[in-house]
């Protein structure tokens, strides 16, 4: 006998029962890219910071609202403590910053022939900067460093994680409605998927049904990333090469999300189709326990470690581990999400980063048994004044994973 909600319904039943929701969430507006920018000045010039470069990607995006993939070319921004935005791009790209572009700013073009680091240097220059830090965007790649690095020697070049991930740690509630409604979507798929299992469906048939089904809830993009893991894979955080198809009595996996409006979720459910075995029973269990664990070990004004420290400990006190020793869990407990699906904060006991308000990171502190299964259940947290709030409630029970019961 299977748990509540899992199996007897079809792809097409499922599909064509999906109302779209996302066209409920509001994209950040301009007010907001402006306040992010104020509020990096402010940092910079608490820190002393002359300039700090902005990469394509979520950096970029977080806090000029220009959306560019990055690439072998050097495509950017610098920003300034007066609140100036300088961008540099290649020439024949400027016609396209210029329509991308929301927050204003002078375009520094450097031709194909030409190198993009001279550039770089002389914007610093004519803004009067000289013998000073610059900060650098973490996710800048090395040859950009390391064109910067040959073509001076006037500039210390430093990590602008204090001011980027300063500001993207802490959530606006834009930023927290948007990952709300992303978070609800994906519930509701996940509520979906766990239907129409049966003996002998691929993962590659469930993935597929979770990826339209992002699209008919209202993302164009479908999902953002799919695992679906049966059994045994399931032990392998994230999946094997060759994903076996379902079996009778056998662990499901299922960890998918999407992106709306730029921002991401993600969210994990396991649960077992068929009949429920003890040792599945006692690791879910356990599971779920080392879950709220950590969930009630995050409060206001601790260092984010507490939460990884908790899970272990709960671990630890019933045999597994310990460490990342398996039986047990074999990674962090959880990490920030935003605009990335992995960002700053990190649920790991070496991260000192202070539980704030406005925080918002995931709480999946898995167990693998090798050679068995693996049990992993992932919700969100998003810090408030008050303390820790779900995004979306934590599994019921293996016997009814979804609480339909409730």
């Amino acid at each position: 006998m299977n748990a509540l909600g899992i199996g007897g319904s079809t792809i097409e039943k499922e599909l064509n029962a999906i109302q779209p929701k996302a066209h409920l969430a509001k994209p950040i507006q301009k007010e907001e890219f402006q306040a992010r920018i104020h509020k990096a000045c402010d940092l910079m010039k608490k820190q002393e910071i002359p300039a700090v470069y902005l990469h394509a990607g979520t950096n970029l995006f977080y806090f000029t609202g220009m959306r560019w993939n990055p690439s072998e070319r050097m495509v950017g921004a610098l920003l300034f403590p007066d609140g100036e935005v300088h961008y540099i791009g290649p020439k024949f790209e400027e016609g396209t910053i210029l329509d991308f572009m929301l927050i204003k700013g002078p375009v520094h073009c450097w031709e194909e022939h030409e190198s993009p680091y001279t550039l770089f240097v002389n914007i610093l220059k004519k803004k009067n900067i000289s013998g000073k830090d610059v900060a650098m965007d973490e996710a800048t790649p090395f040859f950009i460093i390391d064109g910067i690095l040959k073509e001076q020697s006037i500039y210390h070049l430093i990590n602008a994680k204090p001011i980027t991930a300063g500001c993207r740690m802490i959530k606006s509630k834009a930023e927290i409605a948007i990952m709300q409604t992303a978070m609800d979507i994906t519930m509701e798929v996940q509520k979906a998927a766990a239907r129409i299992l049966k003996p002998g469906i691929s993962a590659k048939e469930v993935t597929g049904f979770i990826n339209e089904a992002h699209k008919r809830y209202g993302i164009p993009s479908g999902s953002y990333f799919c695992i679906v893991l049966f059994g045994v894979d399931s032990s392998f955080p994230h999946g094997v090469k060759t994903p076996k198809n379902l079996e009778q009595n056998e662990v499901v996996l299922v960890d998918t999300g999407c992106v709306l409006h730029d921002y991401i979720s993600d969210i994990t459910r396991t649960y077992v189709y068929g009949e429920i075995n003890e040792l599945q029973r006692k690791i879910w269990n356990l599971e779920k326990e080392t879950q709220l664990s950590a969930f009630a070990a995050a409060q206001l004004g601790e260092p984010c470690a507490v939460i990884d420290n908790a899970s272990r400990k709960t671990l630890e006190t019933k045999g597994l581990g310990p460490d990342y020793k398996l039986p047990g869990l074999p990674h962090r407990t959880g990490h920030g999400i935003g605009l990335d699906i992995h960002e700053w904060p990190y649920i790991a006991r070496h991260e000192e980063a202070i539980l704030t308000s406005g925080m918002c990171f995931s709480n999946e502190p898995m167990i693998c048994v090798p050679d068995e299964f693996g049990i992993r259940l992932e919700d969100h947290i998003y810090m408030t004044d008050e303390g820790p709030k779900w995004f979306t409630q934590p599994a019921h029970s293996i016997e009814d994973p979804f609480g339909l019961s409730l």
